[in-house]
């Protein structure tokens, strides 16, 4: 093959034992894992909100906006359910640009993966002791998901990855509830195909071991628009949109059926002072439609310190270093309206 083999990197047993949970972490991680389930099942009628960063680029910046979180989350606690989205991956289309805090440690340098899996999984614990959070992430690379699988609470497998067996076998496997992406064309039988897979019991290889898994009921739908073949951005949070959904929902026999709106994406056009409305108007949906209420579960959000977004290098705290994200106050304003529906 036409690589070089560098040396081998720490396993995921030796980084937890390196950095373990205290049974403090491990009880607020099994009780907001069990929030966040019920939600999905309908027993919570809270609303979920998986909201954060476009991507965790500096730890001490996520810190201080997820703390701001915190206080947030004890003024709506009863309407709503926050998860902060710690996303450590960042795909990439084209394979340039900032990959992530596991490639790229210290945005702007060469990567170090040893050093990036030993910051992933340090910044996902520090949220977890410090701000009373169980924490979502995205499953870019499933063989990498061992090293934090004793810490989520919530993950995604994204739009470019939804068709891809390893990504759906995987899925089946994991203790947290799931949500697939639509697929960047827009199919949403390939969307629904991904979560029937992740719900049902497989046997596959992983990481080299024979591994069997349960399936898993808490897979399910997201909505992040799609692009057409001109290129252009085309939502599908829509009324429309959202009872197609239902409908497939209605003419399967999935467990669950539950619908996260991502509000950025191609929802959005990237365009991240859009989100506020997206929200407003699918929050409009469930007040009008009781089966939209009872299927739209809630909503991820790209949000950070500073609106919008900055070039690696220009040192702006808590502005986001891969596509723009909707800045503090807006974010703040935006939750509370949510807590008054």
């Amino acid at each position: 093959m036409n690589v070089e083999f560098e040396k081998k990197l720490t396993i995921p047993m030796e980084v937890k034992k390196m950095f373990p949970l205290t049974n403090d972490m491990r009880k607020i991680i099994e009780d907001r894992r069990e929030q966040i389930k019920k939600i999905i099942t309908g027993e919570d009628g809270r609303l979920l909100l998986i909201i954060g960063p476009c991507s965790a680029d500096n730890e001490e910046s996520v810190l201080d906006y997820i703390l701001r979180l915190k206080s947030i989350q004890d003024r709506v606690e009863e309407k709503i359910l926050i998860v902060p989205r710690v996303f450590t991956n960042k795909p990439r289309t084209n394979g340039d640009g900032y990959k992530g805090l596991l490639h790229q440690p210290d945005p702007g340098e060469k990567p170090d993966l040893f050093k990036g899996i030993i910051a992933t999984r340090e910044m996902h614990m520090r949220v977890v002791r410090e701000s009373g959070f169980a924490t979502a992430d995205e499953m870019l690379y499933p063989e990498n998901y061992r090293y934090l699988d004793d810490i989520l609470g919530y993950t995604t497998v994204g739009a470019r990855s939804v068709e891809n067996q390893q990504h759906r076998l995987v899925a089946s496997g994991v203790e947290v509830p799931v949500g697939m992406k639509n697929p960047t064309g827009g199919d949403l039988k390939v969307m629904m195909n991904a979560i029937n897979a992740a719900q049902h019991r497989h046997s596959f290889l992983y990481r080299g071991w024979a591994v069997h898994s349960e399936g898993n009921p808490y897979a399910h739908a997201v909505l992040r628009g799609f692009t057409s073949s001109s290129g252009r951005s085309i939502p599908n949070y829509h009324y429309e949109d959202i009872k197609n959904v239902l409908e497939l929902y209605m003419s399967s026999e999935l467990a669950n059926p539950a619908i996260v709106i991502d509000t950025n994406h191609s929802n959005s056009g990237k365009n991240p002072f859009e989100q506020p409305r997206i929200v407003n108007e699918v929050m409009n949906y469930r007040k009008y439609n009781p089966d939209i209420k009872k299927l739209v579960k809630g909503f991820l959000i790209e949000s950070y310190i500073e609106d919008g977004a900055q070039k690696i290098g220009e040192g702006i705290y808590g502005k986001s270093i891969t596509d723009p994200c909707l800045g503090w106050y807006k974010t703040e304003r935006m939750i509370l309206e949510i807590a008054e529906y």
